[in-house]
């Protein structure tokens, strides 16, 4: 074997920790693990255990110094004649204690197999997870009613995946919006990062509300006596009926605003439900009676401002 304190490049005062600090380094770059197929990588790597191990043991290194063995452990002529000091004789170079290249300084071959293994393994995941592809995302239309986009609820819909997943609608959700599911598209089944799936509300038309913002518009038929005498009427909103005052000589076109009966805004707001009066003449002859002998002793213009 070549001088042990050549093959590891260190002087032969270095001290025992820096042995073992330069042979680690040299053992995670040289390791065949490492270097598959690299015969020459593998060969110093063992020269270098083999140095390594020679200089661990301070026996052998002590006799090497002085000059009583070579570099393989073989006592030199002087040593024969005197036969004294520990190594002497043949076999002084390696015996059953021998770690075949890992001795000494408490280096276990274990650790550096297994340090070197985990950082294979480190390897291997970092790049598994760099090539993993994203699925894609998927788009679906969810229609809904009027009142359930003001009210808000749960849906289940059935994506063109044929999977089926729970919709949470928020309380005031509007035609055109869009809700996120995250992790729902695709790529869920087979094994890639799922993409998102993205639900568009088709809101339908409502018989007689209709939306501007957070208001609720509902055009709302009184009588002629209702609409003369003023008095109570049952009024539809989004929470269900409810009694308002149609105050005396109220015209078509009057607007009634009934406070926090719209639809639910940010930060726990609501929008009100404004009510549009609208007076209904009746078909009957008797009323059309009373008004031709009305007409003509109160005669009134309502085109006046229009002049």
């Amino acid at each position: 074997m070549k001088d042990p304190y050549l093959v590891l490049g260190v002087a032969r005062t270095a001290s025992d920790d820096e042995i073992k600090k330069t042979y680690r380094a040299l053992a995670r770059e040289l390791h065949p693990d490492l270097n598959p197929g690299d015969a020459k990588a593998e060969s110093r790597f063992k020269d270098i255990s083999a140095a390594y191990d020679f200089l661990s043991d301070p026996a052998k290194r002590a006799q090497f110094d002085a000059g009583e063995i070579d570099a393989s452990g073989t006592p030199k002529r002087r040593a024969w004649r005197s036969r004294s000091g520990p190594g002497a004789g043949p076999g002084a170079g390696g015996g059953a204690g021998s770690k075949a290249g890992f001795g000494g300084f408490g280096e276990n071959v274990d650790d550096i197999l297994a340090e070197l293994f985990r950082r294979k393994q480190k390897g291997q995941a970092q790049a598994h997870a760099k090539t993993k592809t994203r699925g894609g995302d998927v788009r679906h239309t969810l229609t809904i009613s009027f009142l359930d986009a003001a009210a808000g609820g749960t849906k289940r819909v059935t994506l063109m995946s044929g999977r089926t997943v729970e919709v949470r609608i928020p309380p005031g959700s509007g035609d055109g919006q869009t809700l996120r599911l995250k992790g729902q598209g695709h790529g869920v089944d087979d094994g890639a990062i799922p993409g998102d799936a993205f639900i568009e509300l088709k809101v339908e038309e409502h018989a007689y509300f209709k939306r501007r913002d957070q208001d609720v518009l509902l055009d709302l038929p009184v009588t002629v006596q209702e609409a003369v005498m003023g008095g109570k009427v049952p009024v539809p909103t989004i929470d269900g009926k409810v009694m308002v005052t149609v105050p005396p000589g109220s015209n078509t076109g009057a607007v009634l605003r009934l406070k926090g009966k719209g639809i639910a805004g940010p930060h726990g707001t609501r929008g009100d439900q404004l009510v549009t009066l609208s007076v209904v003449l009746p078909d009957d002859a008797d009323f059309r009676q009373l008004v031709e002998k009305w007409g003509p002793r109160h005669g009134y213009d309502p085109r006046a401002k229009l002049q």
